[in-house]
């Protein structure tokens, strides 16, 4: 179920964590003769953590489904290390848990843990925020990077892509956090990265996407306003109310049911 992300995410440029090409020869000029470096799995566990966090977004696999290590290796084409490692870095996420004599699953998405991940994102965001306005940073061109993401996302709307559009709300709400200049916030964002991104795409499988999209305009418009109040008010009217207006276990159970479905014809 996973070959057709990890294709998409396989044929790219080898990067860095941070998009920079990966040098594959020893850069440091004192060496007495240029050798190559030691190559290390972490490309491959980052597109074995794509294909995943795509799929889950994408509701191939719902939050409590069991995750095998062997059969997932064999559905992505790669050995079982990568995606051993990766499963480590989702678990140190949040996005899996391993528990005794279950194993590995996707994390279940209970009430209770959305209103736990609400809660921190409402704080770190209103932070961000505030942080943001008061340092003059939601300039023109803050704007302007924002509305490029919006963009985005009504370009994935209308493909209805659902898990570029989650990666696009993702990148949105990240790039707003960024304009607080806080290194720290948004380390503690971006653990939660990955868990929004399948919430954001399991949303969009229950609310349309072009309303979302809304709702990324009326944030920017009060930001651009320079009123904190206000600021604060929207933020939690988007992470908060707005969440809570989409059932998302009742989309979780419909799409069990179509797999359920599919398999029993297939």
């Amino acid at each position: 179920m996973f070959t057709e992300y990890y294709s998409t995410v396989y044929n790219t440029p080898m990067v860095n964590a941070k998009g920079k090409p990966l040098h594959l020869v020893h850069q440091d000029p004192s060496a007495n003769a240029p050798a190559f470096l030691k190559l290390q799995p972490r490309t491959l566990v980052h597109q074995v953590i794509d294909a995943l966090v795509a799929g889950a977004s994408e509701g191939l696999i719902l939050p409590g489904d069991r995750i095998i290590e062997t059969e997932l290796a064999a559905q992505l084409g790669v050995s079982r290390v990568p995606v051993r490692e990766a499963l480590r870095v989702l678990e140190s996420q949040g996005i899996v848990v391993n528990e005794p004599y279950k194993g590995i699953r996707l994390t279940p998405v209970t009430p209770q843990r959305i209103d736990h991940l609400i809660e921190v994102r409402v704080a770190l965001e209103t932070t961000a925020a505030s942080s943001a306005i008061r340092a003059g940073r939601n300039s023109a061109d803050a704007l302007a990077a924002l509305a490029q993401i919006v963009q985005e996302m009504e370009g994935m709307a209308a493909r209805n892509d659902v898990f570029g559009f989650a990666t696009a709300d993702t990148s949105f709400h990240r790039t707003f956090c960024g304009f607080a200049g806080n290194a720290v916030l948004s380390d503690m964002w971006e653990m939660l990265a990955r868990q929004m991104t399948i919430i954001f795409g399991l949303s969009a499988l229950g609310k349309p996407m072009l309303a979302i999209v809304e709702e990324h305009h009326a944030l920017m418009k009060v930001f651009a306003s320079g009123d904190i109040t206000d600021m604060a008010h929207a933020i939690s009217d988007h992470i908060d109310v707005e969440i809570h207006k989409v059932d998302l276990q009742n989309i979780i159970a419909r799409r069990r049911s179509e797999a359920a479905i599919a398999g029993s014809t297939s």
